[in-house]
């Protein structure tokens, strides 16, 4: 089985316009459809990322002081998976909560093996 990381983008926009209950009930719907992914034993690891971050640029030579994308397409999460072929971690991907928060994607890769 090969490994797949899924980058969320978006959404995290919308976290702050919600109540306490509305980010509570949208974080069960996370750990339940990451919790269906580790029934599979599907799930390697994943965790949510803060907004704010440093982009190192020409050969390392500068740093800039926000990561180098808008807000909607700023990668807010990952989760490493697995899957037998990246059309089966495209469907796994397809059931994210965050498109119900308005992300604007799940960017599926796979992940070089270790070798």
């Amino acid at each position: 089985m090969k490994e797949f990381m899924f980058l969320f983008r978006g959404g995290d926009e919308i976290w702050h316009t919600k109540s306490p209950e509305e980010q509570q009930k949208h974080m069960q719907h996370w750990q339940q459809w990451i919790g269906e992914i580790a029934e599979q034993g599907k799930f390697v690891s994943g965790e949510r990322l803060h907004s704010n971050g440093n982009t190192v640029v020409d050969q390392g030579k500068n740093v800039i002081d926000r990561p180098l994308t808008e807000g909607k397409e700023l990668v807010g999460g990952y989760l490493r998976i697995k899957a037998v072929s990246l059309e089966e971690a495209t469907e796994m991907a397809k059931g994210c909560p965050g498109f119900d928060w308005d992300a604007s994607g799940v960017e599926v890769r796979e992940v070089w093996p270790e070798h």
